[in-house]
């Protein structure tokens, strides 16, 4: 009765050397304890254990203790990790444990920081836009879609990301301009989801959430305590359609001329009329290059992805100027999506009536 011992093992408990930060916002300084550890226990107890002896004013965050929470973020011998998911049975017997806060937050005290950055950029992240017209319960989609998102639903929003993300760790001063790889799931998650209605999730990655920070070190999928894929399967994808959007010339180019939904078509390739065009923008009507017919309910049926009996344009080659030369342009974007082959004194969007989507002499050939 005398010595106290493990059921399990059948030994006595050992004393075991944890170094814990102590201290605020003001300052503080790391603190040996030598604290008792049992088998089977994991960090988090072990911080119990030494507010009940020793460090009764220590102050720790937790509720779940089942790694669901994310409660208990803290760094242990400088990796971040959950102090209830964190065995003591993974450190040497000799070895001391050093326990101090996220290092990419404020500290408010001990081991509680200030995490409000990221209930900041959670707010700054555009909701899911539903579809019009359908009721909430009334939403359908197929497993597979259902699947492809699901991934990174899982995730507890313990900051592990976050704090190890070197893009904020290292420079403060980008916190105001980067969300960071939780949102960035977020925003892929969003992507993915078939009745989200909001276009431009990839534009808003890239414009304000600053997924061009992220180089991909994959150090935020390291420390996800739910093992998502944060970087191959969520920031790597988002990157990838951003590129191809921006930077690919034959898709950069593509879109430029055959826009879908957004190019005002101001001149009519053969065999129409270009009063047909002009009536159909008096009508705010926009054509895409699905829509070849010029008929109105045709091409809201083209809109639509629909229109499976649509009339195809034929091919048609892009505007050349006197010179027999191809002038790049931004087209009607509001703004570059590249370096502009004409300099920086163009503004953009360029006027309609200064666009030709086919060549002048195409039905002489």
């Amino acid at each position: 009765m005398g010595t106290e011992s493990t059921p399990a093992a059948g030994r006595p408990a050992a004393k075991r050397q944890f170094r814990i930060w102590r201290g605020d916002e003001s300052g503080g300084e790391l603190r040996d304890y030598a604290v008792e550890v049992n088998e089977g226990e994991v960090v988090l107890d072990v911080i119990h254990r030494l507010q009940a002896t020793d460090a009764p004013d220590l102050a720790c965050r937790w509720n779940c203790k089942a790694g669901k929470c994310g409660s208990c973020s803290m760094e242990i011998n400088g990796m971040p990790k959950l102090g209830c998911m964190t065995r003591m049975s993974t450190f040497e017997e000799g070895e001391t444990v050093t326990v101090t806060p996220l290092r990419t937050f404020p500290v408010i005290r001990d081991l509680v920081t200030d995490v409000s950055f990221n209930y900041e950029k959670a707010r700054e992240t555009p909701a899911f836009a539903p579809p019009p017209g359908v009721a909430p319960g009334d939403y359908r989609m197929q497993q597979v879609d259902v699947e492809r998102s699901q991934e990174f639903r899982k995730c507890i929003e313990c900051f592990l990301c976050q704090t190890v993300c070197h893009v904020v760790r290292d420079h403060e001063e980008n916190k105001q301009a980067f969300a960071g790889p939780r949102y960035f799931i977020r925003a892929a998650e969003l992507d993915m989801h078939p009745l989200d209605t909001k276009p431009d999730r990839k534009e808003y990655a890239q414009a304000e959430q600053g997924l061009g920070f992220c180089n991909i070190t994959k150090c935020c999928t390291e420390v996800c305590p739910e093992h998502i894929k944060i970087t191959d399967n969520g920031i790597i994808p988002m990157k990838e359609r951003v590129v191809d959007r921006r930077y690919d010339p034959l898709v950069w180019l593509g879109s430029k001329i055959f826009r879908r939904g957004q190019v005002p078509q101001t001149s009519v390739t053969s065999g129409h009329s270009s009063d047909a065009v002009h009536a159909s923008a008096a009508h705010g009507g926009v054509h895409s290059h699905a829509g070849g017919s010029h008929d109105p309910q045709a091409e809201a049926q083209a809109q639509g992805g629909v229109n499976w009996h649509r009339e195809v344009p034929r091919p048609t080659s892009p505007a050349v100027d006197e010179h027999g030369k191809l002038p790049l342009t931004e087209l009607t974007f509001d703004r570059p999506a590249a370096p502009s082959p004409f300099g920086d004194d163009v503004t953009f969007p360029l006027p309609p009536e200064h666009l030709n989507f086919a060549h002048p002499d195409q039905d002489k050939h």
